[in-house]
């Protein structure tokens, strides 16, 4: 959730563009308050973690926003590795914001065969 404000912006602009996007729970109370994004007892109590994957199973692709983090270009997180993860075993498209990061995992992501966007939005098409 370290990139909430950001989530908000590409949702709006991927409606904009005739996409469906589901957002994590507790996106905009995240941004509201950022100690929210670091509460494991919240996050335990709103089940947020199987909720977003409930969202993944429903949808035909995720995208991951993997901007530049803990002085990483292009950094993924523990939760979106696991949403990559998750979306690869069902067979879903995976696209990648910003080119694939030089991380332990690199390997991993990698498997998983992501479309990397290079920040154009235009890749994804316009939605059904």
């Amino acid at each position: 959730m370290s990139f909430a404000k950001e989530m908000l912006e590409v949702s709006k602009l991927l409606e904009d563009i005739g996409h469906e996007p589901l957002l994590p729970a507790d996106t905009i109370e995240s941004v509201k308050d950022p100690s929210r994004r670091r509460n494991i007892d919240l996050c335990i109590e709103k089940d947020i973690i199987r909720d977003h994957l409930r969202k993944i199973q429903e949808s035909d692709a995720i995208l991951v926003l993997n901007y530049r983090r803990k002085g990483i270009a292009g950094y993924v997180g523990g939760s979106s590795l696991i949403e990559m993860g998750f979306a690869y075993y069902l067979n879903r498209k995976i696209y990648l914001l910003n080119p694939i990061p030089k991380m332990s995992y690199t390997v991993e992501i990698e498997a998983m065969q992501p479309l990397v966007l290079n920040g154009d939005f235009e890749k994804l098409g316009k939605g059904t």
